[in-house]
C-alpha cells in the first residue's frame, strides 16, 4: 500500500517540508487550489522539480477575466466576452449577447462555477450570486457546436499534445440536469477533424504558452483546453491549469508511454527531447458514480459494493475521488463524485457493455 502522509496540500511550506523529508524526485500537484496559492513556486524555489504551474502562470484557470485577455494578446480564437461586477453591468451582458446565456464565475468553482441557460432571470440569479461572495463574472456569447477536450503538457516552451476526449457536465441521461464538474467521458474521437490536435496546437497551445513566458510567467504543467467546435470554426470555451476530471481518466487509460517520464520533461525543461508517445487503439469510456443529492447537497456515508469484483475485470479500473473508510473499514461515499469507473473496449459500444455492481 503506497503510504499517505498528513499535509495541507494548499500550504506551501507544509508541502515543500514534506517533499524535502521523503527526497522527492518530482511533485506532481493535482487540484487547482493549491497551484492558486502558489505551492508550485514553493517548490522550485527549493529546487525540487515540479509539474504544475506557478501561481502567476495558475491565473490562467484561477480568473476566467485574466485567461480572455491572454487569449486576446495570443490571438487565440474565444468567445467574445465582457467582465460584470454589479447587476446593471450583468444585465447588459445578457441582454448584448442574447440567449443562451452564459455566465461564469471569474474564480475558481471546482467545476461547478458555470451556468448556461434560456432564463435571463436564472442567469441574473447566478451572477448575483457571485456578487454576493465577493466575486465578478464573465458573461460570454453562447458557442455551439460540439465541446472537446485536450490536454496539453508544456515545460514553458515546448508543448506535448495528449489524445483529445469528449466529456459529458449535466448529471442526467439525455443531457439533461444542472452542470457538474463532469458526468463521463470517451477518448478517441473518431468524429473530430483529422487536423485538430495540430490546428489546436497552432493555433491555441503553442500561441498561449509563448504568450505566458513573454509576459515572465512561463506556464509549466498541463494546460487543459476546452473547445467547442462551432459552425465559424473552433473556439476556446475555457482553460485550466491541471487534469481535468473525468477526461484524465479516459485519456491515461490509453497512453502507453510512461506518464512519469512525460512529468519529470516537463518539470526539467525537456519536452523537446520526448519520443513520439504511444496510445493504446482501444476506446476507453470513463463513467462518474456520484452521491444522492449531487451537485446540490451530496449525501455522504452511503456504502460502496462491488469494488473487489469489478477489479477482476479485464480492462476496467475504478478511481477514487470522493470515498473514505467507515469505523468498520469500509468503503464509503464521502463527496460528490464518489468513483470514475473506466472501461477499455475495441470500441465505443464494447466499451461500454460491463456493468459496476451495486454500490450503495
Amino acid at each position: 500500500m503506497v503510504p499517505v502522509h498528513a499535509v495541507n496540500a494548499s500550504d506551501p511550506a507544509e508541502v515543500t517540508a514534506l517533499a524535502r523529508t521523503l527526497g522527492s524526485n518530482l511533485v506532481v500537484i493535482g487540484p487547482e487550489a493549491p497551484l492558486a496559492a502558489g505551492v508550485a513556486d514553493a517548490l522550485r524555489e527549493a529546487g525540487i522539480p515540479v509539474f504544475g504551474p506557478s501561481q502567476a502562470a495558475a491565473q490562467l484557470e484561477a480568473s476566467k477575466a485574466f485567461a480572455k485577455q491572454v487569449m486576446a494578446a495570443a490571438s487565440v480564437p474565444t468567445a467574445m466576452a465582457r467582465v460584470a461586477s454589479t447587476p446593471e453591468e450583468a444585465a447588459d451582458a445578457l441582454d448584448t449577447f442574447g440567449a443562451p446565456y452564459v455566465v461564469k464565475d471569474d474564480g475558481l468553482a471546482a467545476g461547478k462555477g458555470v451556468v448556461v441557460t434560456s432564463g435571463r432571470d436564472e442567469a441574473l440569479a447566478h451572477a448575483q450570486a457571485c456578487f454576493d461572495a465577493g466575486g465578478t463574472v464573465v458573461i460570454e456569447e453562447f458557442l455551439d457546436g460540439p465541446e472537446v477536450s485536450l490536454f496539453v503538457l508544456s515545460d514553458g516552451r515546448h508543448v506535448v499534445p495528449l489524445a483529445p476526449a469528449q466529456d459529458f457536465k449535466r448529471i442526467f441521461d439525455g443531457d439533461a440536469g444542472p452542470n457538474t464538474g463532469g458526468m463521463g467521458a470517451y477518448s478517441p474521437l473518431d468524429w473530430v477533424p483529422a487536423d485538430l490536435v495540430d490546428d489546436v496546437i497552432r493555433r491555441v497551445a503553442q500561441p498561449t504558452i509563448d504568450e505566458m513566458a513573454a509576459r515572465g510567467t512561463p506556464f509549466v504543467g498541463v494546460l487543459y483546453c476546452g473547445l467547442a467546435l462551432t459552425s465559424r470554426g473552433m473556439r476556446v470555451i475555457e482553460f485550466n491549469a491541471r487534469f481535468g476530471d473525468p477526461e484524465t481518466q479516459a485519456v491515461l487509460a490509453r497512453l502507453k508511454t510512461p506518464l512519469g517520464g512525460l512529468l519529470l520533461a516537463a518539470a526539467k525543461g525537456e519536452l523537446d527531447a520526448m519520443e513520439q508517445l504511444k496510445w493504446d487503439s482501444r476506446t476507453a469510456v470513463a463513467v462518474v458514480i456520484a452521491a444522492a443529492d449531487y451537485p446540490d447537497a451530496p449525501r455522504t456515508g452511503d456504502r460502496i459494493r462491488g469494488l473487489k469484483k469489478a477489479a477482476k475485470l479485464d480492462g476496467v479500473h475504478v478511481l477514487h475521488a470522493g470515498t473514505a473508510l467507515n469505523g468498520d473499514g469500509k468503503v464509503v461515499s464521502a463527496g460528490g463524485r464518489v468513483l470514475a469507473a473506466v472501461g477499455l473496449g475495441a470500441d465505443l459500444q464494447s466499451a461500454r457493455t460491463w456493468r459496476m455492481p451495486a454500490w450503495r
